[in-house]
């Protein structure tokens, strides 16, 4: 009997050792961003990576992942970008899989030639890892709101 699953073939390993690669490439997922943190903050370091919650500044204040400024895709210019190191990847993410502002910054970063991976799974996912936002009305030392965008102080 073939199912819906196998009704379609697999791709060839070649292909799809290519493709999840690739996937590698754009992507990466709340555990891995909440692990690099947590190294990041044990070793009293800066990740190597700027995390961007690019919901509205409303939600964003509601709480979001520690670490993380808040800037909407449309404000993603060149001049505002230029105040990041240009070689430092960003790490966009939304409210999750219902929701295409990571994707929409995402494209903009890459579009200014910056280099950017889109957290899968948004708030939605970092909360079903049991993974802790931010307290409504929380500040974080070191982080200054600039409008729409907290940069480092």
């Amino acid at each position: 009997m073939t199912s819906s699953v196998t009704q379609t073939p697999a791709a060839p390993s070649d292909l799809a050792q290519q493709h999840f690669a690739a996937m590698l490439g754009f992507e990466t997922d709340c555990w891995d961003t909440h692990e690099s943190l947590e190294m990041a903050a044990q070793k009293g370091a800066e990740p190597d990576f700027i995390l961007v919650d690019v919901r509205s500044p409303d939600m964003y204040a509601k709480g979001h992942v520690p670490g993380a400024i808040n800037l909407l895709h449309g404000k993603m210019i060149g001049s505002r970008m230029a105040q990041f190191p240009k070689d430092k990847l960003f790490v966009v993410y939304c409210a999750g899989p219902h929701c295409n502002g990571a994707n929409k910054a995402a494209l903009r970063l890459s579009r200014l030639g910056l280099p950017v991976k889109m957290m899968i799974g948004g708030i939605t996912g970092w909360l079903d890892e049991g993974f802790a936002l931010t307290a409504p009305g929380d500040t974080e030392p070191g982080l200054v709101d600039i409008g729409a965008v907290g940069v480092e102080a």
